[in-house]
Parts: structure tokens; sequence; C-alpha cells
């Protein structure tokens, strides 16, 4: 007696996959298919990873290739209502019924393994979210494979144990989870509309910052302080000057402590030259709003040191005592060191990428292109952390730029616009470089405007920020909610037991003697493709 079985209520019984698949079923991976077979002007679609969705099919790709080809590769054709398990990440195992109509028209890669349970089956829906479930997924888990990239093999996938109730019952459990999935989904979009408003509301505060209408009383009462836009221009000019001049002092002092330890290590590297900015013309910024007296639209790269790729060195993360931050900790403007990662590196590699206080650390790369550019400004606490390759560091000229007020410009609608132009792709990976981060065009105020603009957005801002924080608690706890309900849907506590249904173990018996009666059909050609072929990317 199997464990599965020594926990299951009344009426039901433990199997595999191939238990439950009747005869006119099957049980089988997708097809290799390499980038070599494809064609865009095919008649048949090939299904891919990112169309599986946990419990719904995304219908996301636009991959083809022709119906002579299909037959050439002996492909496996699929039909509405087949399960479609994904055998790799993100989440690996989540699966989903596939809704699309029409012979002969979609087949599947070989990383992903299609079910089709059969006319005297259990029902689709429930082994859908019973694969979907907490305890299922933790099995699948458990048999991963692979060091870099992990899959779970289909032969992996046929020995989990599947805890089947009566198929009355399996009916209950169905109408029962998607009653209670419809009521939080129900509160999930209205926490998503929310959370979208608060966005707006938000970009609406920071516009009416930027444009320095937040800060027009101070602006009129200090009148006689306030610098034109041509000596504001000349003056971060100067001070540019002026920093690269003391970064240059700063390595000679270096260099000659360097020479007198008997140029032990390395040499300390001197600072590069001023990168030369580019002067904005008038048609970059004929659409941009019109700024008062005090402002001037200025190149990022006017008012920050040279930006900073993070470490490109490979990190396990499994040992060393230098924290290492990474996309997962850039939050909300903040630092979230939650989930920090700890590395080794040596002396130079440290004081190239450590970070201090006023620092910014930006995403440069990511799959949305709404994260990039995405910012974390970094405080005390997080100061002489490292930062990985996928982040790049932006150190104001906090002479020029107060390191708050640069990091909420960038989060205006202004930037991001500029940001997400120069960032988009259609390779599916978004970037922006160094060179693109110096030539954003951001407004600018002195820095005693900066202060007191800064004063009022600490007023507008912080309750934007914990209500968005709040949403995302909500949000966390409908997910965990949704688990609560497919573990309890599966343990048997979710509906009542029928001490008149049928017993899952008939139904099983039933569907073995069914399987074991039936003629096998001749399989065409078409359908004829072995199992557990490995997938080619593309």
């Amino acid at each position: 007696m199997t464990e599965c079985s020594k926990e299951l209520p009344s009426g039901w019984s433990p199997c595999v996959i191939e238990d439950i698949v009747a005869s006119d079923g099957l049980f089988k991976d997708g097809d290799w298919v390499e980038s070599k077979d494809q064609d865009p002007n095919g008649d048949v679609r090939l299904i891919q990873l990112a169309d599986i969705g946990d419990g719904k099919f995304v219908d996301k790709s636009s991959r083809f290739l022709t119906t002579a080809k299909t037959r050439e590769l002996n492909c496996t054709f699929l039909k509405a209502g087949d399960i479609l398990v994904a055998r790799m990440p993100d989440p690996l195992g989540r699966c989903c019924i596939f809704p699309l109509n029409g012979d002969d028209r979609y087949v599947t890669v070989v990383d992903v393994c299609a079910i089709r349970l059969g006319e005297t089956s259990i029902s689709s829906k429930f082994l859908m979210y019973l694969i979907n479930s907490p305890s299922i997924r933790g099995k699948i888990s458990a048999l991963q494979s692979g060091s870099t990239r992990k899959r779970i093999s289909r032969g992996n996938l046929a020995t989990i144990s599947l805890p089947i109730p009566p198929l009355e019952e399996q009916r209950r459990i169905v109408a029962k989870i998607e009653e209670l999935f419809s009521e939080l989904d129900k509160g999930i979009e209205a926490l998503k509309t929310a959370r979208e408003q608060l966005k707006i509301y938000r970009q609406a505060v920071l516009k009416h910052a930027f444009e320095g209408k937040l800060s027009a009383r101070w602006s009129e009462q200090n009148q006689d302080k306030l610098e034109s836009p041509e000596q504001l221009l000349a003056r971060i000019q100067q001070e540019r000057q002026a920093r690269y001049q003391q970064q240059l002092k700063d390595w000679q002092t270096a260099v000659k402590a360097w020479e007198k330890n008997g140029k032990e290590g390395k040499k300390p590297g001197k600072p590069k030259k001023l990168a030369t900015v580019k002067e904005i013309s008038e048609k970059e910024i004929t659409d941009f709003p019109r700024l008062p007296i005090g402002w001037a639209y200025v190149r990022l790269g006017t008012i920050i040191d040279e930006p900073t790729y993070g470490t490109s060195k490979k990190c396990t993360y499994e040992s060393g005592d230098v924290g290492v931050l990474r996309i997962p900790n850039i939050s909300y403007g903040a630092i979230d060191a939650s989930d920090l990662k700890f590395a080794s590196f040596d002396q130079d590699e440290i004081k190239a990428f450590s970070l201090a206080k006023g620092d910014l650390l930006t995403i440069r790369s990511n799959g949305s292109v709404s994260l990039v550019g995405s910012c974390a400004l970094i405080t005390n606490q997080d100061a002489g952390f490292l930062f990985a390759g996928y982040l790049i560091r932006l150190r104001p000229n906090q002479g020029l730029v107060a390191p708050s007020f640069l990091l909420s410009v960038l989060s205006s609608h202004l930037l991001r616009r500029q940001i997400e132009s120069v960032a988009k792709s259609t390779s599916g990976v978004n970037n922006i470089n160094t060179g693109e981060i110096q030539n954003l065009i951001i407004p600018l105020p002195s820095v005693n405007e900066q202060v007191e603009l800064m004063k009022r957005l600490d007023v507008s801002t912080p309750n934007i920020g914990a209500a968005e924080n709040e949403i995302d608690i909500q949000l966390e706890k409908s997910e965990t909610l949704r688990q609560s309900i497919l573990k309890k849907a599966f343990s048997g506590q979710l509906v009542p037991q029928n001490p008149n249904d049928e017993p899952a173990s008939e139904l099983l018996e039933r569907i073995r003697a069914e399987k074991a009666g039936a003629t096998k059909p001749s399989r065409r050609k078409a359908h004829n493709t072995s199992a557990g072929k490995v997938a080619k990317a593309g």
C-alpha cells in the first residue's frame, strides 16, 4: 500500500497517469521541431512552453510549420480538451487544458507533455487542477533533473501517485473550485484595478512636481535666489569638471600610496575622461512640458558619474560573505534584502562594485520593458553591497542633484517614456545601456528647490506607496488562498463525500478492462511519434 493510499478518504484510490488514460487517449511528449523545420507561412501552429499557463492557456506564441513537415516529422496533433503539462519552468509542471478547435492544425514541442484521457476516463478539469495543486507540484519538483535547465521527464511524471476520488465527487470538486476561484478572481481583478488607479495618481503627482507646479509658491518666494537656465547649465559644466579633477587628484594620491607600498597589488585605475554628452536639440524637447524659471532640461550624463555595469563574475551564491544585489532586490524604489545572496570577491572587485549611500541601482535588462530602468536608492544599510551584471550603478553628483529627486524623476512618465522607447525590443529581452542612460533628458531645478520639492512629495506619495504595498500583500494572500483551496480539494476537505458514489476503484478497473479488451487501432504515420526526446531551443 502506498503512502498516498493510506491518507485517502473513503472511496478514493491511488493511481498513476497511465492508469487513467483510456484506449482512445494518449500520454506522450510533444515533437522534436527545430528552427529549420518551422515556416511562418505554415498552416499548422506549434504550441510552445510560453503558451502553457498555470491553469489557463496563454495563447502567446506564433510559430508555424507546414502540414507536409508535420507528416515528415511524424507529429502528434493536439485536440481541444487535451491537458498540456510544461516539463520546464516556470513553474515546472504547470498545466492547462488546450482550448483550440481544429483537426490536424496544432502540434506542440517536446518539452510539453500531452495527456488525452479518452471518453471513459476521469474529468479532464479535475486532473488539471490536481496536477497544479501544491502536493503534486511538490512531487514534480522533487523529481526534476538538470543542472542549469531544470525539467521533469515524462518517465518521472508517469511515476507520480495521484489521489482519485469517485467520478461524481470529482465533478463536485471541480464545481466548487471554479465557484471559489471565480470569487477570488473578481477580488484579484478589483485589487489590480485599484493598483493601476494608484499608478495613474502617482504619475499625476509626479507630473505636477516635475513641471515645477508643486513648488511654484516656494519658487515665487525665492525668485531672487533662482538661477537662469543658462546659469544652471554653466554651473553643471563647472561642477562636472571640478568633480573630475578631484577624482584625478584622488587617483594620483592612490598611485603614490601604491608605489610607496612597493607596488603591491593592482595599480589603481585612472578615472575615465569625461564622456562627451551631446547638447539637447529643440526638436528633442518639442513635446516636453514648458519649465518655469530656475529649471532646465539636462542630459542625465551631465549630473552623474560614468554609469557602471555590475559584476560579470559568475556566482553560484552558495558561499561567501559579500552581499550581492540582484534584480529581485529592486523593489518600489528601495532595496529589499530579504533574499540577499552572498558570494566571494577579491578587494579590487569589492572596490569596483561596492555601493555607497546615495547611489541608485537600475535594471538594465528584463523581459518586461516596464521593469527596465526601475531604480532603487541605496541607503546606509545597503552601502557595501555589490551588484550583479543585469544592474547599473548611477552615482549622482550631489552638488547638482539630490539622490531622492533623481529617483523620483526617473520614475515619472516623462522619463519612463524615454526609457521604454530606447529599451523596447522585439527579440523578447529589453535592454538599456550606459550610453542611452546618459542621454536621457531630465527636468532639473536648483538643489534648494529639489529639497523643497521632495518635502512636498514626501507628504503626497507615502500614502500611495503604503496603499500599493497593501495591495501587493493582499494579492499574495489571494495566491496563498488559491493554493489552500487546491490543497483542501485533493485531501477530501473541500466538498462532502457521498457513500452512494461509485468508488474510484471501480472506475479505474473499468478503464483497465476497457484498455485490455480494446483492439489496438492501426496508427497513422502522422501520429507515430516516439516519446522522451529532448527539445532543441528555437
